[in-house]
């Protein structure tokens, strides 16, 4: 069983990214990628396979003490630098310092101080025109703005505790799931993952969100594995779960059925039956609320009736749009099911208006990568009959990524985050079962990127007349 990370995988996986993007740039020299997301991506790709090799190394005997304090301090200090970092790049290349095509950045946090400039009154009578699954990140950032002021980075200080925190609560998860090992590589995965720091550096919902989806299932986790019943860990949960439904409501009801799936499938852990009794009802009557609930039934039941008529409309606008792509209105649940755990592809080609996108390129090629072995670890929990140990994060991750993959939002990248932590956890336990005789299937994998990942700028490139 491997402890670490393997410097083998880590040393493949830059020069894949290398090899991909200069191919990219070759083949496709009248859209190269600008120069400036060119060193983004590579930052991200060395970054985060270098450190994930050394830090897996690094911290593998610290006492579990000490390694949590520097998972979270270590994790917290790099979302404040970018941070900071990112305010100061976002007024230099836009003008304001919010991400390109800021649209929801800026209603969020424009609605969001009009609790600390003009009373509460104003501020709840701007939020009955907002969807629920809106009202959380903007009720919390309002709250920020409230006791830090009404200015863009102290409201987004939130973020980077909450990123860290979630490195902190994988830990946990993958811990009781896992050995400690698995469990630190799972941690350092989310500590580095260029995905989960992007989104402290604006004022979009996804760090929160993210946030108490893991603190969800670490609470019901807790319940099923411990032993000792502990009602701080069961109002957590209820409170998670409710948050949950007021950032993605869908997100919730895949939450309440995940957690009913795994205290049914669960056996022997619950110890005394009022306890799994106790947790079916609430789950119940979480349920139940979402049906009675007039708005979470109505944003969920959207979801779900238009759950094709979405996606076919949502891609034939892409197609028709200004400067949008004509071959969208081919992508379907059929082309992005058997992807899901892998898509979004990195955008190494230079597209107007997708910077955001451009500069994420080296982020969503690390998760290109790194989801061959939540693969390959979840093959092997099938295989070996191990995977209902592991139901609550399986049934999460498995869950939400059905749904997004019978969305419009199958391809976008932000849409993948609240998975995203559990298939970086899987991700480690594959990695740890890895021996010599898969070496050969990691070089078929890394190919299969490269290829994906050249097939995919040229679709983005030929869909809009450009080669």
């Amino acid at each position: 069983m491997l402890t670490y990370f393997p410097n083998l995988i880590s040393r493949k996986a830059m020069a894949c990214y290398f090899v991909t993007l200069a191919l990219v740039s070759a083949l496709f020299y009248n859209r190269i990628l600008p120069f400036v997301w060119m060193l983004f991506g590579a930052a991200e790709v060395c970054l985060f396979f270098y450190f994930s090799n050394d830090l897996t190394k690094r911290w593998r005997m610290l006492p579990p003490k000490v390694f949590v304090k520097k998972l979270f301090w270590t994790g917290l200090t790099i979302r404040l630098v970018y941070m900071v970092f990112a305010y100061f790049f976002y007024d230099v290349m836009t003008g304001q310092p919010f991400m390109f095509h800021s649209a929801d950045e800026q209603v969020y946090f424009s609605v969001s101080k009009m609790w600390s400039e003009q009373g509460f009154a104003a501020f709840m009578n701007e939020m009955k025109w907002f969807d629920m699954s809106d009202s959380g990140e903007i009720y919390l950032t309002a709250l920020a703005c409230k006791l830090l002021g009404p200015y863009v980075l102290p409201a987004r200080i939130l973020h980077g505790f909450a990123s860290a925190a979630t490195c902190v609560l994988i830990y946990h998860i993958a811990r009781r799931h896992f050995v400690e090992s698995t469990a630190r590589m799972a941690a350092i995965f989310c500590l580095l993952m260029p995905n989960l720091v992007f989104y402290c550096g604006n004022h979009l919902k996804e760090a929160d969100m993210v946030f108490f989806t893991v603190l969800f299932v670490d609470c019901v986790d807790r319940l099923l594995v411990e032993k000792k019943f502990d009602w701080i860990y069961f109002v957590l949960a209820l409170v998670a779960s409710f948050a949950m439904f007021t950032f993605r409501t869908p997100l919730g009801a895949v939450g309440l059925l995940g957690a009913f799936v795994a205290i049914v499938m669960t056996r022997g852990k619950l110890g005394n039956w009022w306890k799994r009794v106790l947790m079916i009802v609430a789950v119940a009557i979480g349920l139940s609320a979402t049906s009675i609930g007039d708005r979470i039934m109505r944003e969920v039941g959207d979801v779900w009736d238009g759950r094709e008529e979405n996606q076919e409309v949502g891609m034939e606008w892409r197609a028709n749009r200004e400067g949008g792509n004509k071959y969208a209105i081919y992508a379907s649940k059929s082309v992005f099911a058997p992807m899901i755990f892998t898509i979004p592809f990195a955008s190494m080609v230079n597209t107007d208006g997708q910077e955001n996108q451009q500069m994420l390129n080296g982020g969503n090629f690390v998760k290109n990568i790194i989801s061959g072995f939540t693969i390959f670890a979840l093959v092997l929990l099938l295989l070996n009959g191990d995977w209902r140990n592991h139901t609550l994060p399986m049934a999460m991750m498995m869950g939400y990524l059905v749904v997004i993959a019978f969305s419009n939002f199958a391809h976008s990248e932000r849409f993948h985050q609240p998975a995203l932590p559990f298939e970086l956890m899987f991700a480690a336990y594959g990695i740890s079962q890895l021996q010599k005789k898969h070496v050969k299937w990691i070089n078929y994998w890394m190919l299969i990127i490269l290829v994906a990942n050249v097939g995919w700028a040229w679709f983005k490139l030929a869909g809009r007349g450009l080669v």
